[in-house]
């Protein structure tokens, strides 16, 4: 059996003197870049808030629409905060070029990755330029049901405020995409309350004491129609109709303090609001 051979390289101890006397100052170098970076991204910081602030304030004094200002400032800052970061990554030796080339190249795989990020993009920038609906506006979207007081349209996405102080965060592809019903545009709003009186009672009469009502509460347009009229024939009573109109900002007070009325002045004119009930026969065979 041969005598196996070890070969041990020469290690150039030379070389790794150069490399430890080098490293102090690469160390320092590399501290000096890290804490540039530090300082550029802060200043950096400062001059975004700044530009964003000078932004808002000249779209404030053009008149521009609250959803304008709200997505240009969310554009603004995510491009801006994008440069900065290359800015960055550049001092550390990152050519941006080749980044912007991979990027580039990758475009489709990117674009499938981010397609809805795209698409709540293009959303809000149709949102903003047909204006479906503004902030503070009252929406309710028909295929999901949500509904609430438009506060901000962001980049990609709106936030509603529901009537129980909830926030809804909707993505503007589903509002672009969606049919919308947007009750604050016409400034006014109909309201229709159903109320139940028994077969037994004078309907004239029933329909006299909720006109009446009507007449006597503020917030009521006296100008739109108000009408009092036979809505069904249902099991358990007539179920009679009670249509005005009221502003938006008044609506749901109006409409809760409405029905509440009605009950009292039903009650005082003796006329009853039936229960829900059933006639049973029973019949007997009597031999």
């Amino acid at each position: 059996m041969e005598a196996e051979h070890i070969v041990y390289e020469e290690v150039d101890v030379g070389l790794i003197q150069a490399y430890l006397q080098q490293l102090p100052d690469k160390a320092l170098r590399f501290g000096v870049r890290v804490l540039l970076a530090l300082l550029v991204f802060l200043i950096g910081v400062q001059i975004i808030k700044l530009i964003r602030k000078i932004v808002r304030r000249s779209l404030k004094k053009g008149n521009a629409d609250v959803g304008v200002m709200q997505f240009l400032d969310s554009f603004i800052k995510a491009v801006m905060y994008v440069v900065l970061l290359f800015m960055i990554a550049s001092g550390f030796g990152l050519d941006a070029t080749s980044v912007v080339a991979l990027l580039g190249s990758a475009g489709v795989a990117i674009g499938l990755a981010v397609q809805g990020s795209l698409s709540n993009f293009a959303g809000g920038v149709l949102i903003l330029l047909l204006k479906p609906f503004r902030v503070d506006d009252y929406i309710k979207m028909d295929n999901d049901g949500h509904e609430g007081t438009v506060k901000e349209i962001q980049l990609f996405y709106t936030k509603l405020a529901t009537p129980d102080n909830h926030v809804v965060i909707i993505p503007n592809g589903s509002l672009a995409n969606s049919s919308i019903l947007n009750m604050s545009t016409l400034g006014e709003r109909r309201m229709d309350i159903t109320v139940g009186i028994s077969y037994d009672a004078d309907i004239r009469t029933a329909r006299e004491v909720i006109l009446k009502v009507l007449e006597a509460d503020e917030a009521v347009l006296k100008e739109k129609d108000r009408l009092v009229f036979v809505q069904e024939l249902a099991d358990s009573g007539v179920n009679l109709n009670v249509r005005c109109w009221a502003s938006n900002e008044q609506y749901w007070e109006c409409k809760w303090r409405i029905t509440e009325q009605i009950k009292y002045a039903l009650d005082d004119a003796g006329i009853s609001i039936p229960y829900p009930q059933m006639d049973v026969h029973i019949e007997r065979n009597v031999d």
